[in-house]
């Protein structure tokens, strides 16, 4: 009896730090293709911000430097603040947005940390959303 009772409280427990861990998208994160890091901080409200903080200078054109690299709206990239405006909902962060420096767009997006500790990032237009995993940087 007391066995089943100590795998009861610890099997709540396990299943309670998985969901409360699916809102700490906070952290440093390869994007999918790994071209970029992506740092999550606290915007000072307790919701997340994103900024680029790495980006691989192979997809630079030749010549230019990192520092010196701009996205489609000429924005420097290292920097740049991609993922805003977002509010906790139950079990994500819901209602903000992410900005493609590839083609200067911002999208609707969404936020959530998956069990094995990586980022599911939705950006979308519409009902019609693209998701991406993006994985930890340590």
């Amino acid at each position: 009896m007391n066995r089943l009772i100590v795998a009861v409280l610890v099997a709540s427990g396990l299943c309670g730090a998985a969901s409360a861990d699916t809102k700490d998208v906070f952290g440093t994160f390869a994007t999918v293709d790994g071209s970029s890091h992506i740092v999550i901080t606290d915007c000072g409200d307790g919701s997340p911000c994103g900024r680029v903080v790495w980006f691989d200078p192979v997809k630079l054109e030749s010549g230019v430097r990192v520092e010196d690299a701009r996205d489609a709206k000429g924005n420097k990239i290292l920097g740049l603040l991609l993922l805003t405006g977002f509010s906790e909902k139950s079990s994500d962060w819901r209602g903000g947005t992410i900005y493609d420096p590839e083609d200067g767009k911002v999208y609707a997006s969404r936020l959530k940390r998956r069990g094995d500790g990586k980022l599911e990032v939705k950006g979308c237009i519409g009902p019609v959303c693209q998701t991406q995993i993006w994985k930890p940087v340590s």
